[in-house]
Parts: C-alpha cells; sequence; structure tokens
C-alpha cells in the first residue's frame, strides 16, 4: 500500500527509500506538504550522503580483492522493573564457576534505557582477579547497536571484550562489525564459517570493501559531529514529549521509556496513548503521515502481542499493547512533530469515534 509517496532531499540530493511500497524521508522531513514523516530511527536510518559517496568511490576505485561441538547454557536475567534497566548485583550474583561470558546491551532499543556497561566490567573484572588458573575468565560483550551515533562509546571507557555495532543504526550501510580486545590473544575470537583465510582466517570470504568503506565513513561522521547530532535530537525529543502532553494530557499518556534514576537515548520516546482501544499497531493504521512502530523489527514474530521488553520492565500490560516508539533522527525537525502530532490526534479521534459508533 503506497501512502503519499514522494522524493525528499537530503543535502541537496534527492532520495526516496521504498519500503513495501511507503517513501521514507532520508533527509529533511518536509512537514508543509503531505509527505509521510518518518519516526522510527531506531528501527533504521538513511544513508548518509557522505557515505553514500565513499561506497560509489570504493565501487568505482577499490574494485579488486583486498586479500568438536558442545551446548553452551545461558542464564537470562531480568531488568529492574524500577529503573529499567539490568542490576549490577543481579550479574555478579549469577557468576557461576563455569560461567566465561556476560553479555548486555548498551542501550534498549525500545524503551532507550542506558544499561550500566562499566560497572559491570569492574565488578565482573574484580571477580576474575579472585579466580583459579583452572577456572575460565569471564569475557563481556556489548550490543552497541543502538548507542552509537546517538551518545559517546567508547570501549575504553566500558572496558569490554567485545562490543558489535551495526550500520543502519547510524546513518551507514547494512553492515556490522565486531570490535574485539586483544582478537585471538586475550579475548579469544573462534570462526563460525570455515574456507579461506583473507581475514586471518577469522571469517572465510572476500571482503566487501564498498560496504566497509562505507561503515568506516559513517563512523568518521559521528565522531566529528555527535556532539550536534545527540543535542538536536535530544531537544527534538523533548520538544516532542512536550506536545504529546499539550494535546493529549497526562491522564491520557503514559511514558514507557522513563525510569527513575535511569539515563536513556536522546532520541528515544517510547509512549503509550492510554484508551481500551488505542492499540499501537490500530492507531498507526488510522495516521496518515507518520511512519513509526510498536517495538522491534527483530521481534515482529510475536504477532500482535505486547512488547516482553515493556512487560518485563514492569509495565501493565494493557499499556503495554498502547505503546508507540517514536525514535528521532538528525534531520527530524519541530515542524515534523507539529505534523505527527496533529496526525496522532486524528488517528486517536478516528479510532475512539469508530469505537463509540461500533458499540452503539
Amino acid at each position: 500500500m503506497e501512502r503519499n509517496a514522494c522524493t525528499i532531499t537530503t543535502d541537496g540530493l534527492p532520495f526516496t527509500q521504498s519500503y513495501q511500497k511507503v517513501t521514507a524521508t532520508g533527509g529533511r522531513n518536509d512537514s508543509s506538504s503531505n509527505c509521510s514523516i518518518y519516526m522510527d530511527y531506531n528501527a533504521t536510518t538513511p544513508v548518509n550522503t557522505e557515505v553514500i559517496e565513499t561506497v560509489t568511490e570504493a565501487l568505482q576505485v577499490a574494485w579488486g580483492n583486498p586479500s568438536s561441538s558442545y551446548t553452551p547454557e545461558a542464564t537470562f536475567l531480568p531488568v529492574s522493573k524500577v529503573t529499567g534497566c539490568i542490576e549490577v548485583d543481579d550479574v555478579i550474583g549469577a557468576v557461576r564457576p563455569t560461567t566465561c561470558l556476560v553479555s548486555v546491551m548498551l542501550a534498549n532499543n525500545e524503551t532507550g534505557v542506558l544499561m550500566p556497561i562499566a560497572e559491570i566490567c569492574q565488578r565482573v573484572k574484580a571477580l576474575n582477579q579472585q579466580r583459579d588458573t583452572e577456572t575460565p575468565r569471564i569475557l563481556l560483550h556489548t550490543d552497541a547497536a543502538q548507542a552509537v551515533g546517538k551518545l559517546r562509546v567508547d570501549v575504553r571507557d566500558l572496558g569490554v571484550d567485545y562490543l558489535t555495532i551495526v550500520g543502519h543504526k547510524f546513518y551507514g550501510p547494512r553492515i556490522g562489525a565486531l570490535y574485539v580486545r586483544g582478537p585471538g590473544t586475550s579475548s579469544p575470537v573462534y570462526p563460525m564459517f570455515f574456507g579461506g583465510g583473507q581475514e586471518r582466517k577469522f571469517r572465510p570470504g572476500t571482503e566487501n570493501t564498498p560496504m566497509i568503506a562505507g561503515l568506516g565513513k559513517a563512523a568518521e561522521l559521528v565522531v566529528r559531529n555527535l556532539e550536534v547530532y545527540a543535542s538536536h535530537m535530544q531537544e527534538v525529543r523533548d520538544y516532542l514529549e512536550e506536545k504529546l502532553l499539550t494535546v493529549f494530557g497526562k491522564d491520557k499518556l503514559h511514558f514507557n521509556s522513563h525510569f527513575k534514576g535511569s539515563n536513556r537515548l536522546p532520541n528515544t520516546c517510547n509512549v503509550s496513548i492510554l484508551g481500551p482501544n488505542l492499540q499501537g499497531r490500530k492507531v498507526l493504521l488510522h495516521c496518515r503521515r507518520l511512519l513509526a512502530s510498536v517495538g522491534a523489527a527483530c521481534h515482529s514474530d510475536k504477532g500482535n502481542r505486547p512488547s516482553h521488553i515493556l512487560l518485563n520492565s514492569g509495565i501493565p500490560y494493557d499499556v503495554a499493547e498502547n505503546a508507540l516508539r517514536l525514535s528521532v533522527g538528525r534531520a527530524t525537525s519541530k515542524e515534523d512533530v507539529d505534523a505527527i502530532i496533529e496526525d496522532l490526534k486524528q488517528a486517536v479521534n478516528e479510532v475512539e469515534v469508530g469505537a463509540a459508533q461500533a458499540g452503539q
């Protein structure tokens, strides 16, 4: 179903991203037109113009070739229903003599809540010093996919052994990268696939030079412009939440990303518009311009069930099923916010009027 498809310019170049025949804005949203307004930047971001140029150049210039089983046991820990994040004491309390890896995401992709990775690393390293030579050292991994491009990420500050990122969360290509502290020496790395030895036998196959170059350019732009990106996104996100309160009122809303004592990403607003018929998916179906989601795409196989992330964070079922994840990007403007607030207002009105008529 095509909804108000249009081409938006990004840094002077036209950009049209079609997904399921819905055109998403790649750079500047045009709030004055009838074009859709994209607010799902936690799902994916458009590729930055400079990144496109780097990938194109690499395709043209650097086209040459650059060069016994066991079953692990995993322990899953809940987050605090007060803070929305993992408790450090719970992590330490779950460590057993056989524990060899602790993996915690740096920022949650639905609530935006930041996890205490640095403190976890400090405590785990203290445990490692107490272990004898026969007991495996505990390694630490964090998934920083949602954090890069929105806040400062430094492996030295975090103290992790492994860190993963993915380009399409910070305006780069859909390619990932794994940071390893001392690969093959202080931090073991074992291949999942076997074949050629181009990448020091860690991974077979020919390196994807254009995508690697694009990821590098996207990371370079983050390092150069992070303060500007983050401050803009937070300003617009805060304006969004203020406008929601103004239009719908405090009693009609529940901010699922507000947890006492926790920090969150500067761009993320997870909110429920309260009402028996205002499920998030239903409200979005009635929106004419807003392109957003009810949660993470990686959990879309759950059907119409509310997000398990919200439920595990203490959000009541009837509130969680009304959730909307609104995540702003580098080019989202306050004018965009004004437009989608009006869109949400009419959508909620349509749903409530329709429900009232059906009940007569």
